[in-house]
């Protein structure tokens, strides 16, 4: 199964971003994405930003993952 994880644009220098999302930060290939621009949100997925994403599509996707993450914190007995 693969995970693209939505991640704000926060900086660019030719092909290689810096991308940030819940107080984490990574540099990615922009290769596939030439025309993001800082402020964008982007899928990241192994080290690539792979596709363009809205305000309103980056946070529900952001909210579902976070909603799905504390799930996966509870305890069971």
């Amino acid at each position: 199964m693969c995970l693209a994880i939505p991640m704000q644009l926060k900086s660019k220098e030719g092909a290689e971003g810096l991308v940030a999302n819940g107080g984490l930060a990574y540099r990615v290939n922009l290769s596939l994405l030439p025309e993001a621009e800082v402020g964008d949100y982007v899928l990241v997925h192994a080290g690539f930003a792979i596709q363009k994403l809205d305000l309103a599509e980056a946070e529900a996707t952001i909210s579902l993952l976070n909603e799905l993450g504390q799930g996966c914190n509870k305890e069971t007995n």
